[in-house]
C-alpha cells in the first residue's frame, strides 16, 4: 500500500476530510489544518501557488495510525518496538526495483516553486517540507541512513536543512565535508508511514552501522522498495509520491529559519547547511504530504521513542509497565513512566535509566500502574499525593539537552525526575477509591 492507498484507507474508515476550496499555501493552509488538529486527516485538493494536492494530519492522533497499521492504538508503540528489534535480529534488507512509480514523471527543469510547499507559521522564514524522509549513504562504509529534517525551500533548486547535533546524517555530512566532497541525498515525500517510523527511530535503538529501512520492511511485511537515483548516488523510495535528488554542499552555509518548531516557539534564523537540487521526479498525479508542527510531531516522536525507552529501561529495571511522552512535553521532553517496582528506590533507578535511553528528555515522572499515564489529571494527582519533594525529586544539573528546547543554554541544562510511586509494600492510605460498576442501559433515564 502506497501513500495514496493510506489516504483511501483513512477515508473508508471515516477518518478523512477534504477541503475542496482553493487554499493559499502561504499561512492559510496551515490555518485551516490547525482547525482539524487532533481529529481527521485532511486533503487539500486545490492549494494555491502549488501544483499538487496535499495531505496533512495523518499523525496527529494515534487512532489514524492504528487504522493504517490494523492494530489497536495502545499497541502501536509495541508494534514499532518489534520492528526496531528486527535491526538486531534478522533484518529484512531493502530491495532496489526498476520502473519505480516515484520516477514515472521526470521534471525537465527542476523547480521547487512548482511543488506544494506550505509556509506554516506567520514568522516562518519561508515554505518548508516538514515530513520528508531523507536517505543517504555513509561516505566511508556505505551503510544507508534514513532520517527526517526540516527543509526550507530557498530557491528553485536550493534548500536549507537543519542538522541536529548527534544525528547520523550530520555525522555523514561532516565526514564527507572533511574530504571536500558533497553528500548525495534523496528527499522522499508522500511515503507509507512505515518509512517515516524507520526514519525517526531513535539513535539509541538504531546505531549508525544499522540500516533503519529494515524497520520499514518489518512493518510492511515485505522488503522496503527503493530505486536508484537519476542524478545522485543515493536511493529513493520507489513508491514515494515525490523524490527530490540533491547534494549537501561542503563548506557552504546559508540563512535558514525562523521556523515554528515542535516546542511551539520559533527557532532562530542562522547560517545552516545547504542542499542543491539535482533532479525531481514524481508519481503520476501525485498527492504530497506535510506535517503540521505540533501534535503530529508529538505523536510521531512519542510513538517511536516510547517503544525504544520501554525496551531499554525494562532490561535494567523490573516492574516497568508502559511509557508515554506527553503532548505538553512536545513529545520530546517529558516522559511519564508506569512502574510497579518490587523494591523501594527502583523507581528512581528507572527515572535515571529513562534519561539515558532518550537524551532529549528534560523531565521524567514515575507513577504506579493504577495511574493512567495518558491522563494529565491522574498524573498530577499522583504528583501531589505521592511525591515527597524533599525525598522524591531528582535534579540533575549540567546535562546535555536538546538544542531546539529554549530552556537549554549552549546545549546544556538541568533535568528533573519526579518519583510519584507509593512505597513498597503499598500502604492502605494510597488505595484509590472505587465505586459500584453499573450499566446505564439498565435504568430508565430521561435526558
Amino acid at each position: 500500500m502506497d501513500f495514496k492507498g493510506c489516504i483511501e484507507k483513512l477515508a473508508a474508515a471515516g477518518r478523512l476530510a477534504r477541503v475542496r476550496s482553493a487554499v493559499d499555501l502561504r499561512y492559510e493552509l496551515a490555518g485551516v489544518a490547525k482547525r482539524f488538529e487532533g481529529g481527521k486527516a485532511v486533503v487539500f485538493d486545490k492549494p494555491k501557488g502549488g501544483g499538487f494536492p496535499l495531505a496533512i494530519g495523518i499523525w496527529w492522533n494515534r487512532e489514524n495510525l492504528a487504522c493504517l497499521f490494523d492494530v489497536e492504538a495502545p499497541r502501536l508503540p509495541f508494534l514499532f518496538s518489534g520492528a526496531v528489534k528486527s535491526l538486531h535480529g534478522s533484518p529484512v534488507a531493502a530491495i532496489t526495483v526498476k520502473d519505480a512509480p516515484a520516477q514515472k514523471v521526470v521534471m525537465k527543469n527542476p523547480d521547487l516553486a512548482k511543488l506544494s510547499v506550505p509556509t506554516f507559521a506567520l514568522k516562518d522564514g519561508g515554505p518548508y517540507f516538514s515530513s520528508c524522509v531523507v536517505i543517504a549513504r555513509d561516505p566511508d562504509t556505505g551503510v544507508r541512513n534514513a532520517s527526517v529534517h526540516r527543509l526550507m525551500a530557498a530557491g528553485e533548486r536550493r534548500l536549507g536543512i537543519l542538522l541536529d547535533v548527534g544525528r547520523h546524517l550530520r555525522d555523514y555530512y561532516e565526514r564527507a565535508e572533511a574530504k571536500g566532497r558533497p553528500l548525495d541525498i534523496t528527499i522522499n515525500n508522500g511515503v507509507h508511514p512505515a518509512y517515516y517510523v524507520a526514519a525517526i527511530t531513535p539513535g539509541a535503538a538504531a546505531p549508525i552501522d544499522k540500516d533503519e529501512l529494515a524497520v520499514a520492511s518489518a512493518l510492511l511485511g515485505e522488503p522496503a522498495r527503493l530505486c536508484a537515483g537519476k542524478a545522485v548516488a543515493a536511493e529513493g523510495i520507489a513508491d514515494a509520491q515525490l523524490i527530490i535528488e540533491g547534494q549537501m554542499l561542503p563548506a557552504r552555509r546559508e540563512p535558514e529559519g525562523p521556523f515554528g518548531e515542535v516546542t511551539g516557539y520559533y527557532s532562530s534564523r542562522a547560517d545552516r547547511w545547504v542542499v542543491e537540487v539535482k533532479a525531481i521526479t514524481h508519481a503520476e498525479n501525485p498527492l504530497l504530504h506535510s506535517l503540521l508542527p505540533g501534535a503530529e510531531v508529538w505523536n510521531s516522536v512519542g510513538l517511536t521513542a516510547e517503544a525504544s525507552i520501554f525496551e531499554t529501561v525494562s532490561k535494567q529495571v523490573k516492574g516497568l509497565k508502559a511509557v508515554y511522552l506527553t503532548h505538553g512535553g512536545c513529545g520530546f521532553y517529558h516522559a511519564v513512566i508506569q512502574i510497579d517496582p518490587p523494591l523501594n528506590g527502583m523507581s528512581k533507578n528507572a527515572i535515571i535509566a529513562t534519561f539515558a535511553a532518550f537524551p532529549p528528555l528534560q523531565a521524567v515522572t514515575a507513577v504506579n500502574s493504577d495511574v493512567d499515564i495518558a491522563d494529565a489529571v491522574e498524573v498530577e494527582r499522583a504528583l501531589i499525593t505521592r511525591c515527597n519533594p524533599a525525598a522524591d525529586i531528582l535534579v540533575l544539573p549540567n546535562m546535555l539537552g536538546h538544542e531546539l528546547n529554549p530552556a537549554i543554554d549552549n546545549g546544556f541544562g538541568a533535568k528533573v525526575g519526579f518519583d510519584c510511586t507509593y512505597p513498597v509494600p503499598k500502604e492502605s492510605k494510597f488505595e484509590k477509591i472505587k465505586f459500584m460498576d453499573v450499566k446505564l442501559d439498565d435504568y430508565d433515564i430521561v435526558e
